[in-house]
């Protein structure tokens, strides 16, 4: 199978860099595209694509465990929930070591970490060049107190979210955002050190159908919050707007060790999930001891803030957990991650590619 259109929309961006993509005949047939639309035209025009800018966005760094975790900042909220969570859940002896790793104690507490930071997430992340985004949701003050709504013994219910530093609670209305899940990731490191996680959506399967210039379209406009205001009339974060960029979920990720040096690339499709997925590659790893490809292979779980998401493939290992005398709902799904991974261990490079996908880790 050959595609003629695609490979002089590549050679095109290789001889003449951004420009070659945002004018001229590619930004042409994008607008043909989308005015031709069979379901619902569209009005883009050639001025709309010239003045697009790609941003640079300062990275989003934490402690965890005497390493430094980096990621995307907003409009992504993969980051920063991500970060929430693994601060929420690192004092909780039951989360670390190797014996954690199949133990419903570890599950139900990352879990309910999760909630709290998705509540947080839905409520307040959107684009910062709109939304002022809270500085205050990694304050070590108020992680310790949205932690004391972790109960050991008992799942939560859907919380709220929180009120970090700032901010008053009602800022924002409540998101109504249905992320789909049209995803891919790539982790590199080359050998002089230099390393990219990169990850890529165009929404959908097959983004918004249509075609151009030998590529498909995104259908990202579905990132934005559903309805823009909740039943009280507050308008979401992420409701949508003129010049806004949507927020998504994504969730590269370096990982840097005690002295500096980086000893790890990781990232995954999966919408919304993502940060589901990210959050267990990165305990798996750093706190289970498993090596990359057994990390991206191991069960995935977790919570967007209600019932209690595993691989539905895998109930005989859930019911052995307990998680329902909890008061967990469980909810059996197909849980396909796509996580890529390069981590530094004793003195090498290991590559872990998630067997639900077609990935694969290679290496020269």
């Amino acid at each position: 199978m050959i595609n003629p259109d695609y490979a002089a929309a590549l050679k095109a961006i290789a001889a003449n860099g951004g420009r070659a993509f945002y004018n001229g005949a590619i930004a042409e047939s994008i607008v043909a595209a989308v005015a031709d639309a069979s379901i619902a035209k569209g009005d883009l025009t050639l001025a709309d694509l010239a003045g697009y800018q790609a941003k640079e966005r300062p990275p989003v760094c934490f402690a965890y465990h005497a390493r430094k975790i980096c990621g995307m900042g907003p409009p992504s909220s993969g980051a920063l929930t991500v970060a929430q969570t693994l601060k929420l859940i690192e004092p909780f002896g039951e989360v670390q070591g190797g014996g954690a790793a199949m133990s419903g104690a570890a599950m139900h507490t990352i879990a309910e970490a999760e909630k709290l930071s998705f509540a947080d997430r839905n409520r307040y992340i959107a684009d910062p060049d709109v939304i002022a985004v809270p500085q205050g949701l990694l304050d070590d003050a108020y992680l310790t107190e949205r932690r004391k709504l972790i109960d050991p013994a008992k799942a939560m219910a859907k919380p709220d979210a929180g009120v970090p530093p700032g901010v008053a609670k009602r800022s924002f209305g409540i998101d109504a955002t249905n992320e789909r899940a049209g995803t891919s990731h790539i982790s590199i490191i080359d050998d002089a050190g230099n390393a990219v996680a990169m990850t890529t959506t165009i929404e959908g399967a097959f983004g918004s159908h249509l075609w151009a210039a030998g590529f498909l379209l995104n259908n990202e406009l579905t990132d934005f919050s559903l309805v823009p205001a909740d039943r009280d009339g507050i308008v979401a974060a992420n409701a949508i707007a003129g010049g806004k960029r949507p927020r998504s979920s994504m969730a590269p990720t370096l990982i840097f060790n005690k002295d500096g040096a980086l000893e790890g690339v990781t990232g995954s499709p999966g919408g919304s999930r993502i940060i589901l997925y990210v959050i267990k590659n990165l305990v798996a790893m750093l706190d289970w001891g498993m090596d990359p490809q057994a990390a991206a292979a191991h069960m995935n779980f977790g919570s967007e803030g209600t019932g209690f998401l595993y691989e539905k493939d895998s109930p005989q290992i859930i019911n052995a957990m307990n998680l329902k005398t909890q008061g967990h709902t469980l909810s059996g799904e197909m849980m396909t991650s796509g996580v890529h991974t390069i981590l530094r261990r004793g003195g090498r490079l290991e590559g872990g590619a998630d067997p639900r996908r077609e990935g694969v880790a290679v290496g020269d």
